[in-house]
């Protein structure tokens, strides 16, 4: 009895320190990767991408950084060696 109130209180203790949260990238794409690209072929492939040089902190930061290299910020699907497949234009949202 005394081992299962301690073990209980214990557990309580425990449960009451919340972990840390890490500073995380914000969902910029709903499914896909968020890449810069440079050329864009009917929104089927992408030439020239790479994901954003540094970490955006809203989809208007994803955006603008992007056109800070002269590229345009995109959401890819397949994202490999330097090209994309299947990719989206990100929009900008109202501030």
């Amino acid at each position: 009895m005394q081992f299962t109130i301690t073990a209980v209180l214990a557990f309580a203790a425990t449960a009451a320190f919340a972990a840390p949260l890490d500073e995380r990238q914000v969902g910029l794409c709903s499914s896909g990767n968020p890449v810069c690209c440079a050329t864009d072929v009917l929104n089927l492939a992408n030439l020239d991408c790479a994901p954003p040089a540094t970490t955006p902190t809203s989809i208007n930061a994803f955006i603008d950084g992007c056109a800070a290299g002269g590229q345009q910020a995109k959401c890819c699907l397949l994202p490999i060696l330097g090209q994309a497949l299947i990719c989206s234009d990100v929009n900008p949202t109202a501030a």
